[in-house]
């Protein structure tokens, strides 16, 4: 059985050992992600995945705790991570209030919100009230209406400074863990030295101290697009539409179900 991993564990595996994150939004697949990811996260992203919407900013508090409870229940021996939607942390108050909701109804172990600097008195408050916090940087999926779309950060020497900044006091408020986003490889690798917590990557090179995908962008599932930074190590989609189609094709000529099917 699979040892379950600490936040003291993934604070020691900086600069010693790169963090393997997988997304998952049900029992199902989070199941057959575990043995194989330090950490699981159930993203907001799910209301794309799932939802098939074009952003996550429409993903409720309520959805995220009904994925996050059908992830714990299938991957109970994971390190779980829930995103905290957009508009349930605008405030120390609210962000405590509705993070004490995913604790008392879930089994995740941290939450995760997006923002730098001007988040970091609502990362303190959470963490001095036991809820342990994974911070979010560089290019936020919950800003993109209000930075005009989806921007690669870190391409000057000013921004630099400001992510570093934003990771540093990420960091003294007491989160265990920065997401580093849609961020040029030698501004993360600047970040990811700037802190003693450890670093996630996600479009952001190779220099941070793990990196997280999607698993319907890994596995080849979502053929919208694929971003540059996703690697698809299956063809998902195709293999399951070449299974549908044989399903299909058995069904109408009565090859299926053959007598071994049959009671």
């Amino acid at each position: 059985m699979k040892k379950k991993l600490t936040l003291n564990d993934i604070l020691r595996m900086k600069s010693k050992e790169k963090i393997v994150v997988i997304t998952a939004y049900d029992a199902l697949f989070a199941s057959l992600i575990e043995e194989s990811a330090d950490i699981i996260l159930v993203g907001d992203s799910l209301n794309m995945s799932f939802a098939g919407e074009e952003d996550t900013l429409s993903a409720t508090l309520n959805q995220m705790i009904y994925h996050t409870k059908a992830v714990c229940k299938g991957a109970p021996n994971s390190l779980i991570i829930t995103d905290m939607p957009f508009g349930t942390y605008n405030n120390k108050d609210e962000a405590l209030k509705n993070a004490v909701k995913v604790y008392q109804q879930t089994k995740a172990a941290a939450i995760k919100i997006e923002g730098g600097k001007e988040r970091a008195h609502i990362i303190e408050h959470l963490t001095k009230n036991s809820i342990a916090v994974v911070g979010h940087i560089g290019l936020m999926p919950q800003f993109v209406r209000s930075e005009g779309g989806y921007k690669v950060r870190g391409k000057t020497q000013e921004d630099i400074e400001q992510l570093i900044a934003d990771a540093i006091a990420i960091e003294k408020a007491g989160a265990f863990c920065i997401v580093i986003e849609g961020v040029v490889s030698d501004a993360a690798k600047a970040i990811t030295e700037a802190v003693t917590i450890p670093t996630i990557g996600i479009g952001a090179g190779g220099e941070t101290d793990g990196q997280v995908l999607v698993w319907s962008d890994m596995l080849g599932f979502f053929t919208a697009f694929v971003p540059k930074f996703v690697k698809q190590y299956m063809q998902g989609a195709g293999d399951v539409k070449t299974a549908l189609a044989q399903f299909c094709t058995e069904v109408k000529s009565g090859k299926f179900p053959e007598e071994k099917h049959t009671y």
